[in-house]
């Protein structure tokens, strides 16, 4: 009876054993590939995303050659402690801005980008993540990052191991005790242990029944679960980790925007202070056209300053009108326009540059008119665009076609010309900023590169396209224009025609700190019969206007002492120049400038150059008939 009870508790104990082994080893066999695969993919994911991170803050400054910013990013990296070194190539697969980490003895990176993918190398990945703009690739992100997978798997089999000999020794324990009671808890054990391997669900515990042998199983059981459910919660910190660096390259990313931000600033300014210089000239070129209408040689050179006068003032509002576009500031002033007058202004404004090459234009318009919604200056400034590159980029004594037709609810306008024509490979990217057609050095006046950028965004701000298509260099080109019909407004009432007068005499103050400015206005002014006096800051101003009582008051911004905000604001309170007409003559011309006058109390707002015509138009209107505010 003995041997039988000692047979069957030596057969209980090795069916307790061996079942108790091989639940732990399949449920900790599990646990372990999935920890080691879980590590794994959330560590290639998590380079994945650093590598993406980096690549969409780095290309900007891969298109500006900016190797600094990216070199600026990449220093950020020291936060993670595990990604050894990092690298930005360019499209060309040379290295532009690199990162080591200070306390790794791997330095060395490698020489040229490779294929995109990653390498599992022992200890260390390698990741290459290609960067893309506009479906191009214009450069490589490469990561380097340690991969203890080898730890983790040490650190895992030592628990493992632990929680298994505890767990055979308790079922030898258990497995003395022939009561029934032993089979519950080993089976409440086993369902537990399939029902996590099911729904990963770690707070599941099974029961304990007893304080002997088979409690300390359980609990020892439990004990496990507990470990394997804070591994987890550790997994889940990390992610946290990761969150957190997110939020940090979105920092990094207000950074880029406030340093883009910076540069229209830049632009800004840079347009003020190229502004003031060409107002005097601008005046100077009008003086001399009025002193010598009789001598041809001396009227032929003021054309031809005045003409590259004109392309200054261009260039800069071109860099200015892509720079308010692409922020979303720039709003159309939409009407009941006609397409064909538009056109007709366009050829007149590119009149001069078509004439000086002997090109022959050939116009094939419908009979009009033909309306269309849109903004006839915008349109103007686009067909004159088109037409000035046909011009720019045909030899001399060339061929420019314009041709209107209708196709359903579009007017489709095209440009054509006998010019250098377009490579296909630059065809997809004419429009780009700052592209040139031409690089060649003997083809002058080629501009910045942003006229056909300016255009094709007004042209899409009304709805329409614009397409290019050329058989290749030599072949000419043809540029194609589609503006939709859309809803046309009615025409405006007629007003009656405007009655002939001879420029009134008025008192006018010019304040300005640029004296050759306000020297030539003076004079442009004084031949036109006003009365005009000077000054040159904003306090000599004030006491002039106050002494004076002029009708028309013309002040720069920025002005020594005093700024033209503050004098205009002064001027509307005293009772002596609250009825003036006071116009702002300044190189700030952004939208926010023309706003901030207008708080101030001027009247008009002009960007320099001023034309005479804008200031004859002015000085023929009266107060009381309602100057046009700002």
């Amino acid at each position: 009876m003995s041997q039988t009870r000692t047979s069957l508790r030596r057969k209980l104990m090795a069916v307790v054993i061996a079942t108790t082994c091989v639940a732990l080893m399949l449920s900790a066999t599990a646990l372990l590939i999935y920890e080691l695969r879980s590590f794994q993919k959330s560590w290639i994911e998590d380079l994945n995303t650093q590598a993406r991170i980096i690549a969409h803050t780095s290309a900007p400054a891969l298109n500006f050659d900016d190797p600094k910013a990216v070199a600026e990013n990449l220093s950020l990296l020291e936060l993670r402690p595990k990604i050894t070194a990092a690298a930005v190539y360019r499209g060309n697969g040379q290295l532009f801005a690199s990162y080591v980490h200070p306390e790794t003895a791997e330095a060395s990176l490698p020489v040229t980008a490779q294929a995109p993918g990653m390498l599992i190398d022992g200890d260390r990945i390698e990741l290459f993540q290609p960067i893309r703009e506009n479906n191009q690739i214009i450069g490589t992100v490469y990561l380097r990052s340690r991969y203890d997978i080898f730890g983790r798997l040490f650190d895992y089999l030592l628990i493992l191991a632990a929680v298994m000999a505890t767990s055979l020794l308790t079922a030898a324990l258990v497995s003395r005790r022939l009561q029934s009671s032993v089979t519950d808890p080993i089976l409440h054990v086993a369902q537990v242990a399939r029902s996590v391997l099911t729904t990963r669900d770690f707070s599941l515990r099974a029961p304990k029944t007893s304080d002997d042998e088979v409690g300390t199983l359980v609990d020892a059981f439990n004990n496990m679960l507990e470990e394997v459910g804070k591994r987890t919660e550790a997994l889940g910190q990390s992610n946290n980790h990761l969150s957190v660096e997110m939020a940090e390259r979105r920092k990094a990313e207000e950074a880029l925007r406030g340093a883009a931000r910076t540069k229209d600033q830049f632009l800004a300014t840079l347009a003020h202070e190229l502004r003031n210089p060409l107002a005097p000239i601008t005046n100077a070129v009008e003086i001399l056209r009025r002193s010598c209408n009789e001598n041809p040689i001396q009227q032929r050179a003021l054309q031809i300053m005045s003409r590259q006068v004109q392309q200054m003032v261009r260039l800069i509002d071109d860099l200015l009108d892509v720079s308010r576009i692409t922020t979303g500031k720039v709003l159309l002033e939409s009407g009941r326009v006609d397409i064909i007058g538009v056109l007709n202004n366009a050829v007149e404004i590119s009149s001069p540059g078509i004439e000086a090459r002997k090109h022959r234009l050939t116009l094939d318009l419908p009979p009009g008119p033909i309306f269309v919604e849109g903004d006839s200056t915008r349109l103007a400034q686009v067909f004159a665009n088109l037409l000035n590159n046909a011009a720019k980029y045909t030899d001399d004594g060339g061929t420019i076609v314009v041709r209107m037709t209708e196709d359903g609810q579009d007017i489709v306008v095209r440009f054509s010309d006998s010019g250098v024509g377009i490579a296909p490979e630059k065809q997809d990217s004419i429009f780009d900023m700052f592209v040139q057609v031409d690089q060649s050095l003997e083809r002058g006046n080629k501009g910045l590169g942003v006229g056909l950028t300016l255009a094709r965004q007004l042209i899409e701000l009304h709805g329409g396209s614009i397409a290019v298509h050329s058989d290749g260099l030599g072949e000419g080109s043809e540029f194609v224009v589609r503006l939709p019909r859309g809803r046309v407004p009615p025409a405006p009432p007629e007003s009656p025609p405007a009655i002939l007068e001879t420029l009134p005499s008025h008192h006018v103050l010019i304040a300005d700190d640029n004296v050759d400015f306000a020297a030539s206005l003076l004079s442009i002014l004084d031949s036109l019969g006003q009365h005009v006096t000077v000054v040159h800051d904003g306090f000599a101003a004030l006491e002039a206007a106050g002494r004076l009582r002029p009708e028309y008051i013309f002040l720069d911004i920025g002005m020594p002492g005093m700024n033209g905000y503050e004098v205009a604001q002064r001027l509307r309170r005293q009772p002596a120049t609250c009825d003036a007409v006071i116009v702002a003559i300044t190189g700030w011309g952004q939208e926010k400038d023309r706003e901030r006058a207008r708080d101030a109390g001027f009247d008009m707002h002009l960007v320099k150059p001023v034309a005479i015509e804008h200031l004859v138009k002015l000085l023929r209107q009266r107060r009381a008939a309602s100057v046009a505010r700002v």
